[in-house]
């Protein structure tokens, strides 16, 4: 389970569409991503960040953030995303915005360990 700083994190789950032939080489990419990106990512408070890409073009980001906005709003004035966002435009299907403009947050439906943290915490009226 968590830890007590981990209880500040807010869970991000968002999604976009790559153009499925391009599939193979988004994922490429994102095996070597820029150090500098990487570093901006991370002064900017995105934790835990993963990408999923299905081979039919479905692509899922998750990450942990204390505030989405501030985390955003500091990836936007980063020159590495700047230059990141333009060289993965053309790997999305009809985005007129960068991705990170542009991606459908998904709202979260359950939380296995906020879940368990509340029944533990609970008086045990289980019997």
């Amino acid at each position: 389970m968590g830890s007590i700083a981990d209880a500040a994190m807010t869970p991000v789950c968002f999604r976009l569409r790559v153009r499925p032939e391009l599939v193979p080489a988004y994922r490429e990419r994102h095996a070597a991503v820029w150090p500098d990106m990487l570093t901006a990512l991370a002064e900017t408070g995105w934790h835990d960040y993963r990408i999923f890409v299905a081979d039919d073009g479905t692509c899922i980001g998750t990450f942990r953030t204390r505030d989405l906005a501030a985390s955003l709003a500091g990836m936007a004035a980063r020159d590495a995303n700047t230059r990141w966002q333009a060289e993965m435009q053309p790997f999305f299907d009809g985005l007129e915005r960068p991705a990170d403009e542009s991606f459908e947050l998904i709202p979260l439906a359950f939380d296995l360990d906020a879940q368990l943290a509340v029944l533990e915490a609970a008086p045990d009226d289980r019997s």
